[in-house]
């Protein structure tokens, strides 16, 4: 879990702005890597160095936003 209210749009200009890859800490004190995978796709990256696309984007909720990967990340 990431701290913050992170959709598409904002993971996105993260990455752009960090020329290409953008790194977040967790709430757990560990950092994830974000980057591009094509025009419309996110991959997320461990600090392990498993990745996983994220499949379902912007869950908009009371207290941040889901995005959903298509495999279990562990934390370091």
């Amino acid at each position: 879990m990431v701290p913050g209210k992170y959709d598409f749009k904002a993971l996105a200009k993260e990455i752009k702005m960090h020329d290409g890859k953008a790194t977040l800490p967790t709430a757990s004190g560990g950092k994830l890597m974000f980057a591009m995978n094509g025009m419309h796709n996110i991959v997320v990256m461990d600090e392990s160095g498993n990745s996983a696309n994220i499949s379902t984007y912007d869950v908009y909720q009371s207290n941040g936003v889901i995005n959903v990967i298509d495999t279990v990340l562990m934390p370091k």
